[in-house]
């Protein structure tokens, strides 16, 4: 199969409709109000974590919080290892409701539902592999929650949850939710093949909408979409701090037909509706700017939606790239990952931030 490549993602138009406003002042009050909107949402993450900080004793506080320019805020993954901060297990109902209060200020209620599902599904993965009661390697309470400097509407600080199959980062500068990603969220199984929950799906319609997309194409266009027969057995940038992926593959957005292109949006929102709108928004308005003719899809391995055939795609622009792997475990344990190619853990914000710390006024 030919090796492949990353590159950014898909994108949606993203609008607002401010009556009869000239154009530039449309444009003037559209950036006022995405602007006030970024500010009132990094006030409530910022209450929200301050809030649980506050009902963390101290040697808690201490497990939970590293400071920002530390190397372990680079240090994500999504395996099941030991990992740095607090994992609810360590908590008490007041300290998970707080932790967990964080997390829906950053998430809608589908991506807070799908990242509680994931939680929840260790589960029913420590019971299809027979583990013993004493052990803890499949535990919905081995969630970490880790802070990154000190939460304020002024300096840089960050944030992340982290476990099994889920990995959520989010970085604040300057009174704003500067980075979303990278964002992880996985499911071993993908189908819950038995017992009480048989037929349990949590990232469903990151499958189905891709099947029919890649069910849309004609065979000449398949011809580009295809890259090769077998999939890669992971997302192809792994656990990497920084996703770097050249020379974009698939097909282009502006080679899909119109029902195509409605398809493919669909799929690219599934990715951003997870988080809260005005962040959703945000990576929007970064796609959009990018260009849709920027965008490409490209898929590797089975064309047939079955159990046990491996499949992967992508969603590739300069800006985001978005990948879903279904291969390991008899393809039947699916690995999603959003990264902002230019943004991750903010790094981009966070230069120009610094430069204008250094040099402004």
């Amino acid at each position: 199969m030919p090796k492949l490549n990353l590159l950014p993602a898909g994108c949606l138009i993203f609008s607002l409709t401010l009556g009869n406003i000239p154009g530039a002042y449309a444009q003037r009050a559209a950036e006022s109000v995405s602007a006030a909107q970024r500010s009132a949402k990094s006030t409530q993450m910022t209450k929200a974590v301050t809030a649980f900080l506050q009902v963390l004793s101290d040697e808690q506080r201490q497990q939970a919080t590293f400071p920002f320019e530390d190397e372990e805020r680079f240090n994500w993954h999504y395996v099941p290892r030991e990992r740095k901060g607090l994992p609810l297990k360590k908590m008490n109902q007041t300290q998970r409701k707080a932790a967990m209060a964080i997390l829906e200020t950053a998430l809608s209620e589908q991506g807070f539902g799908k990242a509680k599902e994931i939680m929840a599904m260790e589960v029913i993965l420590k019971a299809l592999e027979g583990l013993p009661p004493e052990n803890d390697r499949r535990d919905p309470d081995k969630y970490f929650f880790t802070v990154f400097g000190n939460p304020s509407g002024k300096g840089v600080w960050g944030w992340r949850l982290e476990g099994h199959h889920l990995s959520l980062n989010f970085t604040s500068a300057t009174g704003e939710v500067a980075s979303v990603t990278p964002a992880f969220m996985g499911s071993n199984p993908a189908v819950v093949p038995s017992g009480p929950q048989k037929g349990k799906q949590i990232l469903k319609r990151e499958a189905e909408l891709a099947f029919a997309l890649l069910k849309s194409f004609t065979p000449e266009q398949l011809k580009k979409v295809v890259l090769g027969e077998t999939a890669p057995n992971e997302i192809v940038t792994n656990n990497s701090r920084k996703a770097m992926m050249n020379n974009p593959e698939g097909i282009h957005y502006g080679e899909m037909d119109a029902g195509q292109q409605k398809l493919f949006k669909q799929l690219l929102e599934e990715y951003l509706r997870n988080y809260q709108p005005n962040l959703a928004a945000d990576l929007r308005t970064k796609i959009e700017k990018a260009g849709m003719d920027q965008m490409h899809f490209a898929w590797a391995g089975t064309l047939e939606p079955e159990i046990g055939k491996a499949h992967y795609y992508r969603i590739h622009s300069p800006v985001v790239l978005i990948e879903y792997d279904n291969s390991q475990t008899n393809a039947n344990h699916v690995h999603t990952v959003v990264r902002d190619l230019t943004n991750d853990f903010a790094e981009d914000a966070l230069r120009e931030h610094y430069f204008k710390h250094k040099h402004g006024k």
